[in-house]
């Protein structure tokens, strides 16, 4: 998380002892002329400050909340552009202001001490709200940069915290520091950091459409940069620099950074300080107000206000509110409510009106193109379905279980621009699919009958040099097969399963098959004991074969085998934790990798219609750990999961993980669901 959190914390650190300076200087000055009754109007405009500047993120959030997924990103794009100017500016002003602070305010405290409280008030608010509010719009922009809050909001929490404490020291002198050189070290390393959010906020543009060139990059280092790894981490969470960057980005991050550092090198040189008054008022010079009011509603009306602003932007900015629209599901009143929306991101409140648990789609009913739906909607229940929507035509499709499908009246939505929609998928879709994969799944089973025979005679004729070989052939032939395995009922156990939960673990009379005989293989043990556990696992093969054609292999869960094979590469073979003494789990990866391939292979016209961008990039992944894999094979042997260094495992999961975070919309998108 640190590598989210440093930029954060640096900005929370340099702007919180910036405000604490100001703030410190305002303390001392009015304890120093006597007016520590003042004091209350100094933390009042503080505590004003701080509101507003929650206010502003919050408003921030809500608004980028309530946006279509583009104009989300031009939105933070433009936001991460105008961050870098107000952090530009805030670093040139401080290297040129730091000596000079003190006597500023001073000037202005002395100034506000003969006027009225609030005065002092606004003083002290604009003194700290700008900082403020740039801490505000600078963190948002990282935390968006960086995918999630946690790590951002952290950094800054303690980059904050710790300027607290170096400005209590310096208000107690207990503490001495060089401001002029911090400011100057933070702000060069403060301007690398902005270089990498312009580089993030112009990708944001493009993918906003507001600039061109989203797919002009200039360089792609995706196969050979390792995006997972703790490196790949910490530049990108720190820099903003990835794998993969357009022209614009490479063009506005060199840029920026060439000319904003070159002129801060150079320097700005710094104004003598300005004089202060030698006589500083007393507190009693000050004037009265002529009415007494309360001492604590100048203090709530400052911090209230802002907060109440903030919360009428929210209100006025979120989504219009999903009851103006509940829309009944039912095999009698499907889509009854339902008028026509505004173009937008819109939120409806599905109620299952009957007795049936139903699915429901939002769908336009002349191609069945689905902009969204609920599954599993209880009779009686209520629940949201968010979905865009934009020029076209709509309709509700509720299907009950057990019940007939019901299509509800159509709506015209007028306006220019269209919605993402997933084209359904039905099972007579996927019926060419899985005959080519049920065919290349039994071809390989003929292979594995002919292997686990050639394994079991070796070990019966005392070949073990040789059965080793054969166990690895065999062995990667069935992990080929991986996404049929959910067919294959308890022949999988009894071929491939492992000794966790066996009472007797590795020698329990139940363990059994490839992990069986590998165990015995690499332990020494001898032909006689062994011969037993390799015929049956040859029975077991050919049993399985001739099962096979009879099971049942539901169409939907092809897709889902595209994840699933992975899933269990990275939890068992990338750990070792099936690992019985061969050092063979990379090689047992290389074929669940060469099984997702062939199963994208059947899938892929199906998926190329419906997400043209998503075998491109997941076709880069395999390659890319096809190629980490490959690294790792010498010969006939591999290396064992444990001998790898450091940086060459967090590579392969890093990839591993990339390529099924990359797979992860396949179920979805290829999902059957009921058209009529």
């Amino acid at each position: 998380m640190w590598d989210d959190a440093f930029p954060s914390f640096l900005i929370g650190l340099r702007e919180g002892l910036e405000a604490g300076l100001i703030v410190s200087i305002l303390v001392a000055t009015l304890v120093r002329a006597d007016a520590r009754s003042r004091l209350p109007q100094v933390w009042t405009g503080v505590l004003a400050a701080i509101a507003l500047a929650m206010s502003f993120g919050a408003v921030l959030t809500f608004t980028a909340a309530s946006l279509s997924a583009t104009a989300q990103e031009a939105f933070g794009g433009s936001l991460s552009v105008i961050a870098v100017a107000f952090v530009t500016a805030m670093v040139f002003w401080m290297r040129r202001s730091a000596r000079s602070l003190s006597g500023e305010i001073k000037e202005k405290v002395t100034g506000a001490l003969g006027m009225g409280a609030g005065v002092l008030i606004v003083t002290s608010f604009l003194a700290v709200g700008r900082e403020g509010l740039e801490t505000a719009l600078f963190l948002w922009t990282t935390a968006q940069a960086a995918g999630e809050s946690a790590g951002p909001l952290t950094g800054a929490a303690i980059g904050l915290v710790l300027a607290a404490v170096l400005c209590w020291g310096l208000y107690r002198r207990v503490l001495r520091i060089n401001l002029t050189k911090f400011f100057t070290a933070t702000g060069a390393v403060l301007i690398v950091i902005a270089a990498g959010v312009l580089g993030y906020g112009l990708r944001d543009l493009q993918e906003g459409s507001v600039l061109p060139g989203n797919t002009a990059f200039a360089f792609d280092l995706s196969g050979s940069v390792d995006a997972g790894s703790w490196y790949g981490t910490l530049v990108q969470g720190v820099f903003n620099l990835t794998p993969t960057m357009t022209w614009l980005q490479v063009v506005g991050y060199g840029g920026y950074l060439a000319v904003v550092m070159t002129l801060f090198v150079r320097g700005v040189r710094d104004t003598a300080p300005k004089p202060v008054r030698e006589e500083t008022p007393r507190a009693q010079d000050a004037p009265r107000s002529a009415r007494h009011r309360p001492g604590w509603v100048v203090p709530v009306a400052v911090v209230t206000v802002p907060a109440v602003i903030a919360g009428l932007a929210v209100a006025l900015g979120r989504p219009k509110p999903a009851a103006a629209q509940t829309v009944a599901v039912s095999e009698k009143e499907c889509g009854k409510g339902f008028s026509a929306p505004k173009p937008g991101r819109q939120t409806f409140q599905m109620h299952n009106t009957g007795d049936k648990t139903s699915e429901v789609y939002l769908v336009d009913p002349a191609t069945n193109a689905v902009y969204g739906e609920i599954e599993g909607l209880a009779p009686g229940t209520t629940r949201a379905l968010v979905a865009t929507v934009g020029g076209g035509t709509y309709a509700w499709r509720c299907v009950p279980t057990g019940g007939a499908v019901v299509t509800s009246k159509a709506v015209r939505v007028a306006g220019t621009g269209s919605a993402k929609a997933v084209v359904p998928v039905s099972a007579q879709d996927l019926a060419g699919p899985l005959a080519q994969y049920k065919a290349y799944v039994d071809q390989g089973l003929a292979t594995l009958v002919t292997q686990t025979r050639a394994l079991a005679t070796d070990v019966k004729g005392g070949r073990l040099g040789k059965a080793r070989t054969d166990w690895l052939t065999a062995h990667r032939t069935y992990a080929s097969l991986g996404a049929a395995y959910g067919t294959f009922e308890d022949f999988d156990q009894r071929i491939d399963g492992r000794a966790d939960g066996l009472p007797g673990g590795v020698h329990d009379k139940d363990f059994t098959g490839f992990l069986r005989v590998e165990h015995g293989l690499w332990h020494g043990e001898p032909a006689t004991s062994l011969t037993g556990p390799a015929e049956q696992l040859a029975v077991d093969a050919a049993g399985l074969r001739e099962a096979f054609p009879h099971q049942d292999f539901d169409p939907g869960d092809l897709p889902l085998r595209a994840h699933e094979i992975l899933e269990n590469t990275l939890q068992f073979e990338l750990t070792g934790d099936t690992d019985e003494g061969s050092g063979t789990n990379l090689a047992t990866a290389d074929a669940n990798l060469a099984g997702t391939r062939e199963l994208l292979t059947v899938l892929r016209p199906l998926l190329t219609t419906r997400s043209p961008h998503l075998l491109p990039t997941v076709d880069a992944d395999i390659a890319r750990l096809q190629a980490l894999l490959d690294a790792a094979r010498h010969g006939a042997s591999w290396t064992p999961v444990e001998r790898l260094d450091q940086t060459t495992r967090a590579r392969l999961d890093g990839a591993t993980g990339q390529l099924l975070e990359d797979l992860s919309p396949v179920p979805d998108l290829l999902e059957i669901r009921k058209s009529a």
